[in-house]
């Protein structure tokens, strides 16, 4: 596996509001006999071994992804794939009513753009930018032709599509059967693993969206969770203050899912805490 090690994002990240803007990109530290060898942020293009992700650098283009940009709409077709690098996409499954609910989550340990890996250019989610970051953008007949001449990449990039689909599934599971708490601390977990410090960017009417609920009853999960000394909330921000205990407030799909990407990527560099399950 090619290893790569990384240095502090500086604290500004976090006074801007943002969770990682693409100008403030931790520096790579690639270990690599190469210093000038190509180096990916993200997860699925530094598990390829170095003369893969050589091969496909070229036809990598550096973007920033704004707040709320939506990368791709439902039943459009899909001509870009982006690997995340810092902040994060919501995969979002829109209703007639207007409403929508969260279905997937993805960030530096994935790529916007599923179906492609599968053959598909099209799809019935909607990929929004929950958390402002930096990726990289890859035509989507360049991956095509990149999955076509390399086993590797086209191995790894299928077995993230399992993970994703478990990672759907488990989703599904727990918003049937999970108390609301359980659920709202899972998902901060999530956005905690993906972000590059303990704040990031949230509102409560945004929370309710993403897990399917009424504003009012993420306002009473997160007041619970606060007043338990697990988060701290403000206006259009959220803070993790105790990982360890929020961890235990979470139901099992978090530890199952985040688990199951570890047997890709190997526990990443710099893990915040073991884990709990």
């Amino acid at each position: 596996m090619y290893l790569i090690a990384y240095r502090d994002l500086p604290a500004r990240a976090a006074e801007r509001g943002t969770c990682a803007p693409a100008s403030l990109l931790r520096e790579p530290s690639v270990a690599s006999s190469d210093p000038f060898a190509p180096a990916s942020r993200n997860r699925l293009l530094s598990a390829l071994p170095p003369a893969s992700l050589a091969r496909l650098w070229p036809q990598l283009t550096p973007v920033e992804l704004e707040l709320r940009e939506v990368l791709h709409r439902p039943e459009q077709p899909i001509s870009t794939v982006y690997f995340p690098e810092t902040g994060w996409c919501s995969m979002l499954a829109p209703l007639e009513s207007g409403d929508a609910a969260e279905v997937g989550h993805i960030g530096y340990d994935g790529l916007v753009g599923l179906p492609v890996i599968l053959g598909e250019p099209f799809y019935d989610l909607e990929a929004m930018v929950q958390c402002p970051g930096g990726a990289l953008a890859m035509e989507t007949d360049a991956l095509w032709a990149a999955m076509e001449h390399d086993p590797v990449l086209r191995t790894l990039l299928l077995r993230y599509a399992l993970l994703h689909h478990g990672q759907v599934a488990r989703t599904a599971a727990c918003n049937g059967r999970h108390h609301i708490e359980q659920r709202l601390a899972r998902w901060l977990l999530m956005a905690h693993d993906r972000s590059e410090g303990d704040e990031f960017p949230m509102t409560h009417e945004f929370l309710g969206m993403m897990l399917g609920v009424r504003r009012a009853g993420i306002t009473v999960a997160a007041g619970a969770l606060q007043k338990a000394g697990l988060i701290s909330y403000r206006v259009g921000r959220m803070r993790i203050t105790d990982r360890p205990g929020l961890e235990n407030s979470a139901c099992e799909c978090y530890g199952i899912s985040r688990r199951a990407f570890d047997r890709l990527f190997g526990l990443q560099p710099g893990a915040r805490s073991e884990y709990r399950r």
